[in-house]
């Protein structure tokens, strides 16, 4: 077998990523032929195809899985390899390329940021947001390099950096019949119009349960995928939203809402992943640093 360039590796993860020698090809700023020559020479180099061409994109072979699987972790060790180097001559530099779930993006997110940009000017930072499983399947396939969301079953791949339980509760504008009790049953909070998450969103798998096992109808004005929307739902006093303290950090202390424990309903896990095996870059080590210490904290303090 004749040696494979990085070239060739670099090209093969981009179309892997984009499902399209086209787009792939625009990343790179090649030609859509040239780059496919390219794809046939490497699998002819490896004796076989890497992808199935179908009408609506390409699909990794087993063998394409096989190669994509070790081209993860060569790039990733070479961007490591990259930034050691530059370490060690002074830079300093970094990228961190985060995806987490937009309730963390009010409060929890910002400060993690603020502390690294403040301690390490120079280690840049991306952030996207998306659900749980495909934020997942970001960090385990590479695409992304930390997952910070809420946990309801450990994903084959990652490996946990820190975790922690914080409740999950009815939130409702002071003003609201439920606002001055401790805690709520959820036949308590049907009683009143429901703003509810949808499916793809890691506390409906929360109250999915609840909502079965009422007995009655449900007035459930809303369901969305928006956090910031549920919350703007709920300080109108509008509907009953099922969130945790996270994201309504500002409006607790301002009691412009309140948040009221849902009795019966298992606490809701907040971690912090990276890629199984992964050795992690300077810059992202402490990024997770950084991000276990503020969950830490606010686990303590409440939210």
């Amino acid at each position: 077998m004749n040696k494979i360039h990085a070239k060739a590796l670099i090209n093969f993860d981009a179309i892997r990523r984009c499902g399209s020698i086209r787009q792939a090809a625009r990343q790179l700023h090649l030609s859509s032929s040239a780059l496919n020559r390219q794809l046939l020479e490497l699998e002819s180099q490896l004796g076989g195809p890497l992808f199935e061409r179908l009408s609506s994109g390409l699909r990794l072979t087993p063998s394409g899985e096989v190669v994509a699987r070790h081209v993860i972790n060569v790039l990733q060790d070479l961007q490591r390899m990259t930034i050691e180097l530059e370490a060690l001559q002074g830079l300093k530099s970094g990228h961190v390329n985060l995806v987490t779930v937009e309730a963390l993006t009010q409060a929890f997110v910002p400060e993690i940021l603020q502390q690294l940009a403040s301690h390490h000017p120079r280690v840049s930072a991306s952030v996207r947001i998306a659900g749980w499983r495909k934020a997942c399947e970001d960090v385990s396939d590479g695409s992304a390099d930390v997952v910070i969301g809420f946990v309801h079953q450990r994903f084959i791949g990652l490996r946990q950096i820190a975790v922690a339980p914080f409740c999950l509760g009815a939130v409702v504008p002071p003003d609201h019949p439920l606002a001055s009790r401790d805690s709520v049953t959820f036949s308590q909070c049907a009683q009143y119009p429901l703003v509810l998450p949808v499916p793809e969103i890691s506390i409906f798998e929360s109250i999915e349960p609840l909502l079965r096992a009422h007995p009655g109808p449900l007035q459930v004005i809303m369901q969305t995928s928006s956090f910031e929307l549920m919350k703007q739902m709920a300080c109108q006093g509008r509907g009953v939203a099922f969130i945790n303290q996270l994201g309504i950090e500002d409006e607790i202390r301002r009691r412009v809402l309140v948040h009221l424990p849902l009795k019966k309903v298992s606490p809701s896990l907040l971690g912090i992943y990276v890629r199984a095996g992964r050795s992690l870059p300077p810059a992202i080590e402490r990024f997770c640093r950084l991000a276990a210490a503020e969950l830490e904290r606010r686990q303590s303090e409440g939210f």
